[in-house]
């Protein structure tokens, strides 16, 4: 479990900031909210690849399970702009 978070909130210090580079425009977040997104997102995404295929561990990186939270960021990133009125800017 705990190791789980901390793969979570390191594999968030990359997944956070690709999905903000795979947005158009600029979000108005910090760093930390970024990494918590992100690993908000790699947890997310971890626990839909494991519900859809069953498979729980795999040998190396998981290029499918990261794929997916990837985009689980992408959507908390948008959806926090949405919640707090933070629009993105070109």
């Amino acid at each position: 479990m705990i190791g789980t978070i901390l793969a979570a909130l390191v594999a968030g210090a990359i997944v956070g900031p690709l999905a903000r580079f795979v947005l158009p425009g600029r979000q108005h977040m910090s760093v930390l909210l970024t990494v918590v997104l992100g690993a908000l997102g790699s947890l997310i995404g971890a626990f839909i690849y494991y519900k859809a295929t069953g498979v729980s561990d795999t040998k190396g990186i998981d290029w499918i399970s990261g794929l997916i939270g990837v985009v689980v960021a992408a959507a908390l990133i948008v959806g926090y702009g949405m919640v707090t009125g933070n629009r993105q800017t070109r």
